[in-house]
């Protein structure tokens, strides 16, 4: 070993300095010990060559984000680099020796650089023009590390890697700087939670974890060893790699216990037990992103959220910069009861296989949270396995796209507008086989504009003439109805009413504000028809849905996410507009599906031609939407003759497929829930009627409903095209 006297030092140094004056480069600064050296020469050499410290920026290392249900248990997580940092306390002995034994064994005796390395290391490197051997300390690599990460352009990141002794200079004076800010034990610390070992794992604690299956505070001598001689050059070394790279690891790791039993941090027995064992490579590959969370809607909605919220930052880069440094605990709304639920009664009524798409979304009255999301096929992209890629419970905005239209579900709107009017639950008009405008004035948008087009007109199909109360006509969803009632109540504040609700199309344009607004052309998505019906069920207070609950900063600070609602409607017209929807159960479209064993309210829908169907609906406790429709274009592909969940439909309704899958996931999701009934209709304000009263027998007949839901046709939103034939508005 070279002496370690001051003059000797002075000497090496003088030495070096000159060769590399002679060779015009600066290489003598990397001889020069840093702060922590001794002797006053030692000093005074550094201050002639004008070393002194340099500041280093430090951002934050990118972490992982991990995602937690309302239960706790963790449902997702993402990084742009698999590292999760902890502190040296949780990083075992036997690795703490490894990596200094192999990387920097006077890692504790020397400053900023290891004089003795770095000597060997400038000696060789002047004998071969170049740099061909490293030298540097733990804390040079350190350095390293931060500038390659901090690094944003290929520019930048090319100069934190350049082989030039230019790069050495600049490393040198910042490890000067950090041996001043930080003590020995900070900078190991911060060395093992920065260091890439292959395998796509940053930091030991991820290394571990991939490489063994265990926390870096229970890594063994083997495994330590393992570890410490992947940092050399983790690319050649990668075990994924094959068997080449996992010899290489292996006789990496076999260098390192020798090193280790040569400097006598371990006996020779104890080296060669450890050498004896096989490499032990588990890789275990840990899950990135959305595709791999077991709830990858709901997954998808969080991180849609994520992305939009400004308190990450202005733009929109900038939010996916501060999401891709990682590191937060997101806690949300997800129910794991009411999510299998969901799924299980999808998967009863709908394959993954079929050319159909189901699609349900679940929302707790007065808070908005969405408990569930779930769809009837995988989340993914591979076509083959009927994947898709998209978020099917969602709007545009969070992952999804158009939707599909809700059909009669949007009668619900006129229906409590009539409420609000003043109108009673028996008061009624009467209607038609077919229903056409009676002139251009007769609807008119929110911008005053003239929307009636009596050319064409509505009709129920089979015919259900007659005099329609606000019950009789929810109940048997009478388009023709609905469109009188409209026209009497207004479009615009029949818009405003849904508006009101948290309603909007699922693409994000503004609804199309046509006369069959009523009858339901606005696509939309489950989550928000979920939303609206929602704020039925908590008596008029609208909660926009909500999937995050807090989420804690790696700093270890924690921001609550409280529920945004407000007051949309009178609470006694939501109290009338539930009374009325229960019917929907008991006598009208649902009543051949049955209840679900407690109080329930709700609306079926199909659209024209059976492009889609729908139901919502909900209890005091919990609203839920379903969605089907066919997802390669629901008005090319209408669900009529089909086979879905084995099952063969003439046609597919509201109450074929939506209200039996709403049916059971409540029954299961609210199981052991107490059931909570409904405030009662104010029968002083909202009972019998006042006007258009019908007579008993007319009122009875009425009454008498199929159990098809909308089985008058619902054929709405449609007007004639130049063939004759008609086509969606």
């Amino acid at each position: 070993m070279p002496s370690s006297h001051p003059g000797t030092r002075l000497s090496s140094v003088t030495r070096l300095a000159a060769a590399a004056a002679a060779a015009g480069v600066v290489a003598a600064a990397l001889a020069l010990p840093a702060v922590g050296g001794s002797g006053a020469a030692v000093v005074a050499a550094t201050e002639a060559l004008n070393l002194r410290p340099a500041a280093l920026t430090e951002p934050p290392l990118p972490e992982k984000t991990t995602v937690y249900d309302a239960a706790g248990n963790a449902i997702a997580q993402f990084y742009a680099q698999d590292r999760k940092v902890v502190p040296l306390a949780r990083i075992s002995e036997p690795m703490r020796t490894a990596i200094v034994a192999i990387e920097d064994d006077r890692f504790y005796q020397h400053g900023a650089i290891d004089l003795e390395g770095t000597a060997r290391a400038l000696v060789k490197n002047l004998t071969t023009g170049g740099i061909s051997q490293g030298g540097s300390s733990i804390t040079q690599q350190y350095v390293k590390q931060v500038l390659l990460n901090s690094a944003d352009t290929e520019q930048e990141k090319n100069a934190a890697l350049e082989g030039s002794y230019a790069r050495k200079l600049r490393e040198l004076r910042h490890a000067m700087y950090v041996e001043r800010k930080y003590s020995k034990d900070q900078i190991l610390e911060k060395y093992l939670n920065i260091a890439y070992f292959g395998a796509g794992a940053n930091g030991v604690e991820a290394a571990a974890r991939r490489f063994f299956g265990v926390p870096a505070a229970r890594l063994d001598l083997a495994q330590a060893a393992t570890l410490a001689g992947a940092v050399q050059d983790p690319n050649r070394t990668d075990p994924n790699l094959g068997a080449k790279a996992r010899k290489l690891l292996l006789q990496r790791r076999n260098v390192v216990l020798d090193r280790m039993a040569e400097l006598g941090r371990i006996t020779r027995a104890q080296a060669d037990t450890a050498k004896a064992g096989k490499l032990g490579y588990r890789g275990i590959r840990q899950p990135n992103g959305c595709q791999e969370s077991r709830y990858p809607y709901f997954c998808e909605y969080v991180r849609h959220e994520l992305l939009a919220d400004r308190a990450f930052g202005k733009t929109r880069r900038q939010r996916e910069q501060a999401f891709g440094l990682g590191g937060l605990k997101v806690r949300t709304t997800l129910d794991p009861k009411a999510q299998r639920a969901a799924e299980s009664a999808i998967k009863k009524h709908v394959f993954a296989s079929d050319r159909a798409l189901a699609a349900e979304a679940l929302v707790e009255p007065g808070t908005g949270k969405i408990k569930a999301m779930a769809a009837s096929r995988p989340y993914g992209g591979s076509a083959r396995d009927h994947e898709i890629s998209y978020n099917a419970a969602a709007d545009m905005a969070h992952g999804g796209l158009i939707g599909f239209q809700p059909g009669s579900t949007f009668k619900t709107f006129t229906l409590i507008t009539a409420l609000k009017q003043g109108m009673k639950i028996d008061d009624g008009i009467t209607a038609g086989a077919g229903y056409t405008a009676p002139g251009p004035s007769a609807f008119k948008n929110c911008a005053g504009g003239n929307v009636g087009d009596p050319s064409w007109t509505v009709t129920n199909d089979e015919g259900s003439p007659g005099f329609k109360t606000l019950a009789t006509g929810t109940w048997g969803s009478v388009n023709t109805f609905f469109m009188e009632l409209q026209e009497r109540v207004g479009l615009c504040p029949t818009v405003e009413t849904a508006e009101s609700l948290g309603v909007k199309r699922a693409d994000g344009a503004e609804l199309r504000e046509f006369e069959t607004f009523t009858l339901g052309i606005n696509e939309s998505d489950p989550v928000t028809v979920a939303g609206a019906y929602a704020a039925i069920a908590a008596r008029g207070t609208y909660c926009e849905p909500m999937a995050i609950t807090a989420i804690t900063g790696r700093d270890g600070r924690t921001t609550p996410y409280r529920p945004r609602c407000e007051r949309a409607l009178d609470p006694e017209i939501a109290d009338a507009t539930a009374h009325i929807l229960s019917g929907v159960f008991t006598q009208g479209t649902m009543s051949g599906v049955g209840g679900i064993g407690r109080p329930a309210a709700g609306k079926t829908g199909t659209t024209d031609g059976y492009a889609s169907a729908w139901f919502a609906g909900f209890t005091p406790d919990l609203a839920g939407a379903v969605s089907i429709g066919d997802p390669r274009g629901a008005q090319r592909h209408k669900l009529t003759g089909v086979t879905i969940g084995g099952r063969y439909f003439g046609s597919v309704q509201g109450a074929s497929l939506p209200g039996p899958i709403w049916k059971d996931t409540m029954i299961a999701a609210l199981r052991g829930t107490p059931a909570t009934a409904f405030t009662p209709l104010n029968t002083s304000r909202f009972g019998g009627c006042e006007q258009n009263c019908a007579p008993e027998k007319q009122e009875r007949d009425d009454l008498q409903v199929g159990p098809a839901d909308d089985q008058y046709g619902d054929a709405f939103g449609d007007e004639p095209d130049e063939d004759g034939g008609f086509f969606d508005r």
